[in-house]
């Protein structure tokens, strides 16, 4: 997968390999997708580099390499309705087994929940599980948001946005919820996701109904139709809730305002309404639906999935109004995909790190401060948005690591630096003195001098992690990886974390 718009060097290893390790960092990692419908993983090698322009130390993904995918695994349930973790644990283990590769050897990757899967009562545990034992820095990721973007960058939408210049919508319909995001030139402008997907019921041939998800519910009552277990459904039943399912898809496709059904499966925000008269360029989908859709995939699973997809090939080829369609290239493993080459970042190598034996660290709360930072920084103004960012994330100073991050902008001098440090500092006696991490996420190169001022001038003690060259949009939680040697870099994950 080749997608940049900045200028980068092609370069291998040789004979200068200390050189070449410098500007260049290769991790491997795993991306484990457990969905409504469907469980899977993917391996991949992602390939790093600094940036050429202006000797910059921001590190950024110029090369990714599938190394082994598994087989698809109908998410396992137990009669009460969650998720069998011993089934999947076996299933996860036995990949890793088969592909060769020892969790020890994991530098980065993601453990995303998806759909309903997040609403499983051991939705939490079955995360911990795994970002425990799928290898020493993998981060358990589950939010609506982030699997609407990691859907976008693993189908391929994104990359055909930016190499076509152009403006278009990728939907993500899978077993639980239908995700879209809209992109423009190769950037994610927004996201919204609604529960509505192929695997809400799940019904034996002879039996009826085994499993109905509370979505399906409301989606059935909505066209008046009671569902129970072992009640089974008529053909012109399914008919009626499978039409009842593309018509909420397509008003999302639209962007219309939200009727009362639609209100109560968003599982996200509702599109801004800024977005309802912008006009596209293409459509794209992804998630398990599209195989039918694209023609990949004609078998039925006992769900509504097949049916789902015939049924919106149909409204689509009737709607004259809509752009062209386009296989951006990945329907189901869309997810996988993104979860394992899309969801790290490298931190800036100017970076300070007091501890980096206590590393890695993860699921810190991030704390997003609002500064002033104009040609003299106030240190009291700093101490307060600290403060106020503390109160509203409901945390004390002292009770755990803390988490400020912020943009910088302007001259880099002393003064201004020591007052933005002396400022923070003032705000966390408590975790200072206690010897708890400080993190300080910026996006500016200058996490090293913010590290010297406090070390040598504020607080001499400090165990801080001062890290550069990260962007944060807007996810929730942040994981830092080990130090990697000679290039001074540590792989960071900026995610969203939802569970009920």
């Amino acid at each position: 997968m080749h997608e940049l718009e900045f200028d980068h060097l092609h370069v291998e290893p040789g004979e200068n390999e200390v050189a070449w390790s410098a500007d260049n960092v290769e991790l491997t990692t795993v991306g484990i997708d457990i969905g409504s419908s469907t469980s899977h993983l993917m391996f991949a090698r992602v390939h790093l580099q600094r940036l050429t322009a202006a000797l910059s130390s921001r590190f950024v993904v110029v090369g990714r390499k599938v190394l082994w995918q598994s087989p698809i695994l109908l998410t396992p349930y137990l009669p009460d309705y969650t998720i069998d973790t011993d089934e999947l644990e076996g299933f996860i283990g036995g990949c890793y087994a088969y592909a060769g590769i020892d969790p020890a050897d994991i530098d980065s990757g993601a453990v995303i929940l998806t759909g309903e899967a997040i609403k499983r009562h051991n939705a939490r545990a079955i995360a911990d599980l795994f970002s425990e034992e799928a290898g020493r820095f993998v981060c358990a990721s589950a939010g609506h948001h982030m699997e609407c973007q990691l859907a976008a960058h693993g189908s391929g939408a994104i990359a055909l946005s930016r190499s076509r210049t152009m403006r278009l919508l990728n939907v993500d319909i899978g077993g639980g919820t239908t995700k879209l995001a809209l992109i423009e030139n190769g950037t994610l402008v927004a996201s919204a996701a609604v529960a509505v997907g192929g695997r809400l019921l799940v019904e034996d041939a002879k039996s009826g109904p085994t499993r109905i998800e509370p979505p399906m519910q409301a989606i059935a009552e909505s066209v008046g139709i009671t569902l129970a277990p072992g009640r089974p459904l008529s053909a012109d039943d399914r008919a009626r809730i499978v039409n009842r399912m593309v018509r909420l898809i397509m008003r999302m496709i639209d962007r219309r305002p939200a009727d009362e059904l639609t209100a109560r499966l968003l599982v996200t925000e509702p599109w801004p309404s800024a977005l309802a008269n912008i006009g596209l360029d293409a459509l794209t989908f992804s998630g398990g639906v599209a195989e039918y859709l694209y023609m990949r995939e004609k078998r039925a699973f006992g769900d509504l999935g097949l049916e789902l997809a015939h049924a919106l090939s149909r409204m689509l080829a009737q709607r004259r109004d809509l752009p062209p369609i386009i296989d951006p290239g990945q329907g189901i493993r869309a997810t996988v995909i993104g979860a394992a080459q899309f969801s790290v970042q490298i931190s800036g190598n100017t970076i300070a790190i007091t501890r980096p034996d206590d590393l890695p660290l993860q699921n810190l709360p991030v704390m997003t401060l609002s500064l002033d930072l104009g040609a003299a920084v106030d240190a009291t103004a700093v101490t307060a948005s600290c403060r106020a960012a503390l109160a509203a994330t409901d945390l004390t100073d002292g009770d755990g690591p803390v988490a400020f991050a912020f943009p910088w902008h302007g001259d880099p001098a002393h003064a201004r630096l020591h007052a933005l440090t002396a400022g923070i500092c003032a705000a966390v006696p408590r975790t200072l003195a206690a010897g708890l991490p400080l993190i300080l996420l910026v996006d500016g190169d200058i996490a090293m001098s913010l590290g010297r001022i406090i070390r040598n001038e504020i607080a001499p003690d400090a165990n801080l992690i001062a890290v550069d060259g990260v962007q944060l949009k807007q996810f929730d939680y942040v994981d830092i990886g080990r130090v990697i040697d000679i290039t001074n870099v540590v792989p960071v994950i900026i995610k969203s974390l939802l569970f009920k």
